[in-house]
């Protein structure tokens, strides 16, 4: 597998899964809880980066990650249960998940260089998005959360684990 491809599946395995957390958030949380217009506004900026990735791994002949199903219930599982939390709950996940995406995106742009500037250009505009939604979050009281150092720490680990192992299955 090419070193794009690995990109490739991760990526579209993280925009993914970001979809799922929002969609978890979203569902407990409905339209009336504060943020609950940025959680979807979000929402729906992740799943135009997941429809980009979907089409470049079905043009490049790139299968998605197989672990597909468990990010799908992890994710989910995720946003509910830091939505159940409370509100800044639910941005200190933000938080913490964007933080890793912005030093997963960087080194993948490090790592490309020239070598594949309609890739580069996707992910660098992806992540310039993923800093904005953190900065959101964090405005939004993220540090403010129950825990937030162990929360967001716990998270951060699983979002570094989910990329390890996006990668390589």
């Amino acid at each position: 597998m090419t070193d794009t491809a690995r990109m490739l599946r991760v990526d579209q395995a993280g925009e993914y899964g970001a979809t799922r957390i929002y969609a978890g958030q979203l569902a407990v949380m409905g339209d009336r809880a504060p943020h609950s217009g940025e959680i979807a506004h979000m929402a729906e900026q992740e799943a135009a980066h997941r429809a980009k990735f979907d089409a470049l791994l079905a043009q490049r002949a790139v299968r998605p990650t197989a672990l597909q199903p468990v990010w799908n219930v992890a994710g989910y599982a995720l946003g509910a249960a830091t939505a159940l939390m409370g509100p800044k709950a639910a941005m200190a996940c933000t938080a913490a998940i964007e933080t890793e995406i912005d030093r997963h995106y960087t080194e993948q742009l490090e790592e490309l260089g020239d070598q594949d500037p309609e890739l580069a250009e996707m992910i660098r505009e992806f992540r310039d998005d993923e800093r904005a939604h953190k900065e959101a979050a964090l405005a939004a009281g993220a540090e403010q959360a129950p825990a937030y150092p162990l929360l967001a720490g716990a998270i951060r680990l699983g979002c570094r684990l989910a990329i390890r192992l996006s990668e390589r299955i």
